[in-house]
């Protein structure tokens, strides 16, 4: 039997507006999403931005002659601004003393390899006998990142062991003319410090288009005079719009803005605990608070981010890059942050660990930390030694650094599935009222971390869902409150029975019988949106032709 419910309570639970309930605490960004409380004038740049980072840029636009994307999203693009999958090459020669040479005068150390014309192109110089690829880092968040103080970075450093205590790479900004050094913290050696510098060192290396900090093109392995006969716009190319702005304006706009990737639970996972016993947070340092300094945006200051990252130059060993950048040497690489480890794909700096599963990733790569050389080495050999349920719970804590409130299935969306779950325990229904740790499978659904799934929860469910809640009774209450308050969903499709004349009656005669059975088994396999789903699970087998048989005859 439905529950009765208060006219007040129905108000504050069950209104609902274009997908998103009126109360209730906004869920976490997603990936990709800008920061939370933006004003209308910086969610314009924002959207601006985007629109520019996703521009493809064309040769009359300042695309090359050298390039290796046409698009900033072209490489940050899971989700856009987030890591990718696309590798760089980086190359140069190691001396037989130990000496480093990007090769500079041949076009090092970065290799640009697509050119405007088959003339133009640049390869890998034969002098070059150190190559190894850069796998494309995230953008997401740069604006909190860049807005931590360089006092609080070079503090974090000063608390570290000595034998795991990380350099940092300290660097001018473009756009400051008094070439003050900063604590890099972009790129894989830490060699940039703040986003400006940053989309303008990538627009000028990665795409070829010379701006105001970078007023020149690259020549085609530093051939001179090749670069005259290719360079077909007149430099600086990228240059004011309407409004005033250059295009690395816009896309930093962007950058700056994006939100940090979801962590979900947020606290209390018990592999954390472990993460920390084992030395890993000794490098991956878990929170910072950004400066309060009016001189940065209002919405990035004073924020309590968790990135999990010291931003610090460490020895790898050899599992190093060879690449000596600035002052970051060959073996050093930056701790890259872990937030958004659970959707990234491949890991390591060359992308070496790709495909297979997030553990075999993951274990792959805690493994390698424990090569020749490596500042590492103890926290590796101290997660081989533990046990295989705390390795587990590692995992377990290292998956919820990405993971979307209230999407059980993983698949990156909040819809029906997520609602009733394939298994009904895996859901927000089958969680509802069950006391959690957050260590349960249900933990994803308990978003205020108050130890169980509830009312409170279900609000911020419904803002997070992606398409609006139906109501097939129009009670001015979502249906899946309805179901949740007691109304029957027997097939588990998110939908009231009382709504559904016969569910599995496909031919609607009234009556469940050979003609449904056929129609289950015609449709076996996976299939979207068809009748014959009677779970709407995506794919119609055993389950659906179960229902079928046990709802057999006449229609009640």
């Amino acid at each position: 039997m439905k529950k009765n419910i208060s006219p007040i309570l129905a108000l504050v639970v069950g209104i609902f507006t274009c997908g998103s309930y009126v109360f209730g605490d906004d869920p976490q960004a997603r990936p990709g999403d800008p920061l939370h409380n933006l004003t209308e004038a910086l969610m314009q740049r924002f959207d601006v931005g985007k629109l520019a980072f996703n521009e493809e840029l064309t040769i009359e636009g300042g695309l090359g002659p050298i390039f290796n994307k046409t698009s900033c999203g072209n490489c940050h693009n899971n989700p856009v601004g987030g890591p990718g999958s696309q590798t760089v090459t980086r190359f140069g020669h190691l001396g037989k003393k130990g000496g480093f040479d990007p090769l500079a005068e041949l076009g090092g150390s970065l290799l640009q390899a697509e050119a405007i014309s088959e003339d133009c192109a640049e390869m890998v110089p034969v002098e070059a006998n150190v190559t190894t690829f850069r796998v494309t880092n995230g953008a997401l968040a740069y604006g909190l990142v860049e807005a931590i103080s360089d006092e609080d970075l070079l503090a974090n450093r000063d608390s570290q062991p000595e034998a795991q205590r990380g350099e940092a790479h300290m660097v001018s900004n473009f756009e400051d003319p008094t070439d003050e050094l900063h604590v890099g913290r972009f790129g894989w050696k830490a060699q940039v410090a703040s986003v400006l510098t940053f989309s303008s060192d990538a627009s000028q290396n990665e795409m070829g288009l010379s701006n105001r900090f970078l007023p020149f093109d690259n020549a085609p392995n530093g051939d001179e005079e090749l670069l005259a006969n290719c360079d077909t716009v007149a430099d600086p190319e990228d240059g004011p719009d309407a409004e005033g702005f250059d295009f690395i304006d816009r896309v930093t706009d962007f950058q700056r803005l994006l939100a940090p990737p979801p962590q979900t639970p947020k606290f209390g996972v018990q592999g954390e605990i472990i993460f920390n016993d084992l030395g890993c947070a000794v490098c991956h340092t878990a929170s910072f608070i950004t400066a309060d300094n009016p001189e940065i945006e209002s919405v990035l200051r004073n924020i309590a981010i968790r990135p999990y990252s010291d931003f610090l130059l460490h020895n790898m060993g050899i599992a190093g890059d060879g690449i000596v950048q600035g002052a970051g040497g060959g073996q050093e690489l930056k701790t890259p942050p872990l937030w958004g480890i659970a959707y990234r794909n491949p890991m390591w700096h060359d992308g070496r660990f790709s495909d297979g599963t997030f553990e075999s990733r993951i274990r792959d790569s805690i493994a390698e930390h424990g090569v020749f050389g490596s500042q590492g080495i103890p926290s590796a050999e101290a997660f081989a030694n533990s046990t295989p349920e705390e390795q587990d719970m590692v995992l377990q804590f290292l998956q919820s650094l990405g993971q979307l409130e209230f999407d059980s299935d993983s698949d990156g969306d909040v819809e029906l599935n997520d609602f009733h779950g394939y298994i009904d325990t895996t859901g927000f229904r089958g969680c509802f009222g069950v006391p959690v740790s957050p260590d349960d499978p249900c933990a994803i659904h308990d978003i205020d971390q108050d130890g169980d799934v509830d009312l409170d929860d279900f609000d911020i469910f419904l803002l997070a869902f992606d398409t609006t809640p139906s109501d097939c009774n129009a009670n001015g209450v979502a249906d899946m409150l309805d179901i949740l308050l007691g109304e029957a969903d027997v097939n588990n499709d998110g939908v009231p029975d009382v709504c559904q004349v016969c569910v599995g009656d496909m031919d609607d005669d009234n009556i469940i019988d050979v003609s449904d059975l056929l129609v289950i088994i015609g449709s076996w396999g996976t299939c979207s949106n068809c009748p014959a789903d009677i779970n709407s699970d995506g794919v119609v087998n055993v389950t659906d032709l179960l229902y079928i048989v046990e709802s057999w005859g006449p229609c009640t």
